[in-house]
């Protein structure tokens, strides 16, 4: 491959967690390395259909560059893009 290391992601749609202290699960491998990553608080909503909140949250978070998938950043950033919630669970 020219010297150049490629990564490897295979990643598992997230799916709700169901129990324990976070809301979403996502599972899957980065780099040949499995990884499982718990985020979100069941108590809380996500208000993302405000525009306001959701630029907010995106620029306190950091979402122009949220890093590699076996980090939760990553995936709350999916969550708040533009992408209904519904559409990234059944993927």
């Amino acid at each position: 491959m020219g010297g150049r290391l490629m990564a490897t992601v295979r990643r598992i749609r997230p799916q709700e967690a169901g129990y324990g202290r976070k809301k979403f699960v996502a599972r899957g491998t980065y780099k040949g390395e499995p990884y499982t990553v718990r985020f979100g608080d069941p108590d809380m909503e996500i208000r993302r259909d405000d525009p306001k909140r959701r630029r907010a949250f995106r620029d306190r978070m950091g979402c122009d560059d949220p890093g590699p998938p076996n980090r939760a950043r990553y995936w709350s950033c999916k969550f708040w893009s533009d992408t209904p919630v519904s559409e990234l669970l059944k993927r």
